[in-house]
């Protein structure tokens, strides 16, 4: 009898196992057949990215995948993500941001995915190092986003206003007469002694392009204010302002309708801009095409421009939202991008790719612009900007602006200037 219920006992014992194992399989298979259900992403951008061709390509590839991208103007999206990431509700899967507002964002980390976490160190190497590093925390420890493009910049000129000059014209020639800002500014004196013309359309890309050479600009990591502290941003004030004073920097504000039409009229010698310019350039002078030509920016390279992709927490498929921004912003992917909408890629090894060293501009005088903005990037230094950049970056353009235009002290302006970044850093 006690064998008899031994082997009863052990029967029931082998039933029971047997049928939490069906359970379990079961459970897994329903797990998997979950995989593979609709995932929706939401991802927001600004501008015109071409990303919703690149996310058709992705879809066909990943079905379970469905991607919908909402592109709005520049503030209205930063000012958007903001205001769902303070909220803790609306904040889409994935998130565009561009590379002045980030630091915005930084005092938020706790609101997004840390991109380590899903192993971005392996791609880390693809990307322009100064690019990758602004995307991270101050220690390193915390990926923002992944890179997208950048803005890198150079010397657009006008060859007909050089001509007449009595200057050369080839932008090897050009590079080797301009190699750094004194000769800039000897340029500069010439085309208004032979022409009448001013070098350059408004003091703030000339003061611009000095600051992003610098190695430092308005502030460090621990959010200290450096312009009364470190000599280059002082120094790129005073070169402006003797700019202006010789009445070598015209008064075209950017954007405006006059400075457009001063780009087709060639009002001006040189436009210090970064790659993305050429559209602008383009559009603005649809008739002066061989008349613009580009070369190397004096005294090195900056970067004006570029973003990052983000993943604020509030997503629910974090792993499919990285999977699709790794995608994107894939070598192979950057160099579809920069074809199809002009995006200059922030992964050197497109550099080497048929596609940039064959590459030739007609409207451009037939210039390899991609290699030209490619040197470039690959000499732009790592800066940190700070999270009130913009409000140092509008007061120094304001006290340039009045020494142009109202004919201001500039030493006064410039004090004037520091009291009132300070009066507003105090309020933040």
């Amino acid at each position: 009898m006690k064998k008899r219920a031994l082997m009863l006992l052990l029967a029931f014992v082998f039933m029971f196992a047997t049928a939490c194992s069906n359970q379990s399989q079961s459970d897994n298979e329903s797990k998997d057949k979950g995989s593979s259900e609709k995932v929706k992403l939401d991802m927001w951008v600004f501008g015109s990215t071409g990303y919703e061709k690149l996310a058709e390509e992705y879809m066909k590839d990943h079905p379970n995948v469905e991607i919908k991208i909402q592109s709005t103007q520049f503030d209205d999206h930063h000012n958007a993500l903001f205001t769902a990431l303070s909220a803790g509700s609306g904040a889409p899967d994935i998130a565009m941001i561009e590379v002045n507002n980030i630091e915005r964002y930084r005092e938020a980390q706790d609101r997004f995915y840390n991109l380590y976490d899903f192993g971005a160190k392996d791609i880390k190497d693809k990307y322009l190092d100064w690019k990758w590093r602004i995307g991270e925390s101050a220690d390193g420890s915390f990926l923002f986003g992944l890179p997208t493009d950048i803005g890198p910049t150079a010397m657009f000129y006008r060859a007909d206003v050089f001509e007449a000059a009595g200057l050369p014209t080839d932008p090897a020639e050009v590079a080797k007469l301009i190699p750094d800002w004194n000769a800039y500014a000897e340029v500069a004196a010439t085309i208004k002694e032979k022409t009448g013309k001013p070098i350059a359309d408004n003091v703030e890309l000339v003061y611009n392009a000095l600051r992003d050479q610098a190695p430092v600009q308005y502030f460090n990591e621990k959010e200290e204010l450096l312009i009364e502290k470190e000599p280059y941003i002082k120094q790129a004030y005073d070169y402006t302002v003797n700019l202006i004073q010789k009445g070598y920097l015209g008064s075209n504000g950017l954007w405006t309708p006059e400075w457009g039409n001063a780009m087709e009229k060639g009002s001006y010698a040189t436009l210090l801009a970064p790659a993305w310019m050429q559209g602008v350039v383009k559009g603005n002078a649809p008739n002066s095409a061989g008349k613009w030509l580009i070369t190397n920016m004096p005294g090195g390279a900056g970067n004006w421009g570029g973003s990052y992709l983000t993943i604020p927490k509030e997503s629910k498929h974090a792993k499919e939202a990285y999977d699709f921004i790794q995608w994107l912003v894939a070598p192979e992917q950057q160099l579809k991008s920069f074809k199809d909408m002009g995006l200059f890629p922030s992964t050197p090894s497109v550099y080497d790719a048929p596609e940039f060293k064959e590459y030739k501009d007609e409207y451009f005088g037939g210039v390899n612009t991609a290699q030209v903005f490619a040197e470039a990037a690959q000499k732009v230094k790592t800066v940190y900007m700070g999270k009130n950049y913009g409000i140092v970056q509008s007061e120094i353009v304001k006290a340039l602006t009045n020494v142009q235009k109202k004919k201001a002290d500039p030493e006064k302006e410039w004090k004037e200037a520091i009291k009132r970044i300070k009066r507003q850093l105090e309020r933040q």
